[in-house]
């Protein structure tokens, strides 16, 4: 593509987008970064990336921070951010960075969206992806989204690190196999998918070279850790209960319920194919957690 503006990134504070950033700007980029104003950017500043102030409730924000720009990644969710005002951020929020995208021209969105997200209306934070991409499609904004699987080194880090502390938390059966992802893996493909030949609209599935179950990820963690890795796995139904008697007070919960019971059914899985078209063949298991591994401090990355 070419170099008329930077690059806008949308959740560059986060653990995702911060990465995205690193990998934007070893490509040559320049990098435009949506910073909430009650937020710390000068790391980013320090980068040399420019700071446009600005909210996704704030439509108006929106289209100032991506007007010049070339093209825009948002890995923004307000889910994972834990956010008071998640919902919002996850539905009016996304609709508005699809209708600020439309009026100031972008020629690329890059939509962080999930794998499965259109077949899942039951969990809230999957159908909100499904939704974002929907808005997308009815404003015509050109967007590609990139739908990862499970965020394995998030997920493994919930109770620690596994390494040290002998065991990894789980939602759902830990016998039943999906895809799996890395953080670092995503954040170069979304880079990537700035300048990728990917046709307007395309939704893309991003996972590792074949599925497995967390008890089998944990074995791979075993090996690495020369000691045994449990599985401490919170069955879908408890959460689903806790999440009802709870109501309205813990959406949270019922939302973990859900993604559990849908990770149970064993249709949590992501064809490749296209992944690897673009950018190079998926990570296998092994490859994948070693490389967790290494950066934790444990082991060695495969070559």
């Amino acid at each position: 593509m070419s170099e008329q503006g930077p690059v806008l990134v949308v959740g560059a504070t986060g653990s995702l987008g911060g990465q995205v950033v690193d990998r934007l700007l070893d490509r040559g980029k320049k990098v435009r970064a949506l910073v909430r104003p009650s937020s710390d950017a000068g790391k980013l500043e320090a980068k040399g990336v420019e700071i446009s102030r600005g909210d996704m409730l704030d439509l108006d924000s929106l289209v100032a921070a991506m007007t010049g720009a070339a093209a825009v990644i948002t890995t923004a969710a307000g889910y994972t951010g834990k956010n008071k005002n998640a919902h919002e951020i996850d539905t009016r929020g996304n609709a508005n960075l699809a209708i600020a995208a439309s009026k100031a021209g972008v020629s690329r969105f890059v939509l962080t969206s999930i794998l499965t997200s259109d077949q899942t209306p039951d969990v809230p934070h999957f159908w909100h992806k499904k939704l974002a991409e929907d808005k997308l499609v009815e404003l015509g904004v050109p967007f590609v989204a990139l739908r990862p699987g499970a965020f394995f080194d998030q997920i493994a880090q919930m109770g620690g690190d596994p390494f040290e502390k002998g065991r990894i938390v789980w939602l759902g059966s830990k016998n039943v196999p999906l895809t799996f992802v890395l953080i670092s893996d995503v954040a170069t493909y979304l880079a990537e998918a700035v300048d990728a030949d990917i046709v307007a609209g395309e939704r893309i599935d991003l996972g590792w070279s074949r599925p497995i179950s967390m008890r089998e990820g944990a074995d791979l963690v075993s090996t690495l850790a020369n000691k045994k890795i449990r599985v401490v796995s919170v069955p879908a139904g408890l959460l689903r209960a806790v999440g009802k008697v709870a109501g309205k007070s813990a959406p949270l919960m019922k939302d973990m319920g859900a993604m559990a019971a849908w990770f149970d059914t064993g249709r949590y899985v992501a064809k490749t194919s296209r992944q690897a078209e673009l950018f190079g063949p998926a990570p296998t298991p092994e490859d994948a957690v070693a490389r967790f591994a290494a950066r934790l401090g444990h082991g060695r990355a495969q070559s």
